[in-house]
């Protein structure tokens, strides 16, 4: 953190940064982290600097990979004279076009670790046409600097962006690049899974369990644990929450290593209440710790019992137990903590 590189944004050069991408090994600012995160954890793994517990591989990891000059020389190689790079002040849709065509497409990367650059310097006088030809580089000019990738970097694209299982009634839909970049954050959500109970069997006896979350367009996943009915995880991810509060989707899968993993499944979680207890403490002089609402179990919703809402030292918590629908059974048990975008 102290390193000089790494005291501004990678992405959009924000002063102090105070989250970062594991996998990436760069550090971001809070509005650049929503983007990465709905970059998906394939690509970007986001933690903050303060508020998530990391563990020695992962510092190990961010220490491999060197920190936001290193990164940058490798993933900003070659920028085109005809994209800038996101400023400060640059508004959600610049920083989501930019972000995904550095990390993901990778537009701008060198040849070199295998990565593909595709604006080569013999092209970049092409690239910067007069105002009326404009029009015609987007995305159809992208598409045919891919095809012109070699076959090795083309290959590496199309896994990247196959990642996952296959399209099935119970996958969490995604919703279109286009449309998640434009989305406005109002806070963070802690998700803390807690534990699955009596889980369904998926193998001969047992399962091998781990959770997918979904909130918007962003996806997160615990661990795999194996060869368990009443997993213990007690595993911790952030997520972005959008202007607009969707329902914190939550699905059970049982790992498998031949073949697509299996369904074990499903909840929904509104964090509305959750959302707007946070927002009303922010705006008031409350100290001491008391009950601020619930989310009452119903035959409508998939609680067990009701989900509290609490304030415990001046942080906004939510205790939920659900049962797991489309299965023959399963309870998963999930702490949630509401946390201010200012953090």
């Amino acid at each position: 953190m102290r390193q000089a590189g790494n005291k501004f944004c990678a992405d959009c050069g924000s002063s102090e940064p105070k989250w970062a991408s594991s996998s990436l090994g760069v550090f971001i600012c809070i509005q650049c982290s929503g983007i990465h995160r709905s970059l998906g954890v394939h690509i970007s793994k986001v933690l903050s600097l303060k508020l998530d517990e990391w563990t020695d591989e992962q510092v190990d990891e961010l220490v491999r990979l060197g920190g936001n000059t290193v990164i940058n020389k490798r993933y900003e190689a070659c920028i085109p004279s005809n994209i800038k790079k996101p400023k400060p002040n640059s508004s959600i849709e610049e920083r989501a076009d930019y972000i995904r065509r550095k990390y993901e497409l990778l537009q701008f990367s060198d040849s070199e670790k295998n990565l593909q650059c595709t604006f080569p310097p013999s092209q970049q006088r092409y690239l910067t046409c007069s105002p009326s030809n404009s029009s015609s580089y987007g995305f159809p000019l992208d598409k045919r600097h891919y095809e012109k990738q070699t076959t090795k970097a083309r290959i590496g694209t199309a896994l990247r962006h196959s990642w996952g299982r296959k399209e099935s009634e119970h996958k969490i839909s995604k919703k279109s690049h286009s449309v998640a970049g434009m989305i406005q954050f109002v806070g963070l959500i802690k998700v803390n899974v807690v534990k699955g109970t009596n889980l369904a069997i998926r193998d001969v006896v047992t399962s091998d369990p781990y959770v997918m979350l979904s909130l918007g367009h962003q996806l997160v996943k615990t661990r795999v644990i194996k060869n368990n009915l009443n997993p213990v995880w007690n595993e911790s991810l952030m997520l972005s929450i959008p202007e607009n509060v969707p329902p914190l989707k939550v699905v059970v899968y049982d790992k498998d290593t031949f073949s697509t993993d299996d369904f074990m499944g499903e909840a929904e979680i509104d964090i509305q209440p959750l959302v707007t207890a946070a927002k009303a403490y922010e705006k008031s002089s409350i100290n001491e710790s008391m009950q601020l609402g619930k989310w009452v179990a119903s035959g409508e919703n998939t609680l067990v019992k009701d989900g509290i809402i609490t304030l415990e030292e001046g942080k906004v918590k939510q205790e939920v137990q659900l049962r797991l629908q489309k299965v023959e059974r399963g309870v998963l048990d999930i702490e949630l903590e509401c946390l201010p975008l200012t953090q």
